[in-house]
């Protein structure tokens, strides 16, 4: 048994100082991207929504393509397709990431996009749009956390933490696209 000083830690405390530190990491990206958010809806200006008219469709876009390898990720594993699984997280992960940014353009642009369609879709709208704010807000510190388990080779906790983390994507991704259609597509 090799005996450890203060300066050749364990590989059990190395270990366990590299989780902390992706914690920080995790827990500091988390509220960049939800200040960042609120700042891009929330703060007044002088934008409209025809300056970036184009961007709420690739988001949209975005949206739907990483529900769909999420999707595919999902059967991939099942079928023990591990590559092909990684491959796919990956790029759904990649997808969700290149909507952030461009939403965050857009409403960077424009602000808050009030709702004009029909009062009697209000309560559609509003149903799905409330969870789907929350769930986003959740679902990026349980994305980076399930991905960084897969990372560090730590499958069990990563399969355990995936469980909870893909309904939630899955629902984020499939309502952002219902979001967008309602918001942009049901009268004006």
């Amino acid at each position: 048994m090799r005996e450890t000083t203060p300066l050749a830690p364990s590989t059990a405390e190395a270990a366990a100082a590299t989780d902390r530190l992706a914690a920080w990491v995790i827990g500091a990206l988390t509220v960049i991207v939800i200040g960042g958010v609120a700042l891009a809806i929330y703060v007044p200006r002088g934008g409209h929504a025809d300056a970036s008219s184009w961007l709420p469709a690739i988001n949209a876009s975005l949206n739907g393509t990483a529900a769909v390898l999420l999707g595919t990720g999902y059967v991939l594993i099942r079928r023990r397709r591990i590559a092909a699984h990684r491959a796919c997280m990956i790029a759904a992960f990649a997808a969700s990431s290149l909507f952030l940014i461009t939403y965050l353009i857009h409403h960077a642009r424009v602000g808050s996009v009030p709702f004009h369609g029909a009062a009697w879709l209000r309560p559609v709208y509003f149903g799905l749009l409330v969870p789907h704010i929350v769930l986003a807000a959740l679902v990026v510190p349980l994305a980076l956390t399930t991905i960084y388990r897969a990372w560090r080779g730590r499958f069990d906790r990563h399969r355990r933490l995936a469980r909870v983390t893909l309904p939630i994507w899955l629902y984020v991704s499939v309502s952002g696209v219902l979001v967008y259609v309602l918001l942009y597509h049901s009268g004006h």
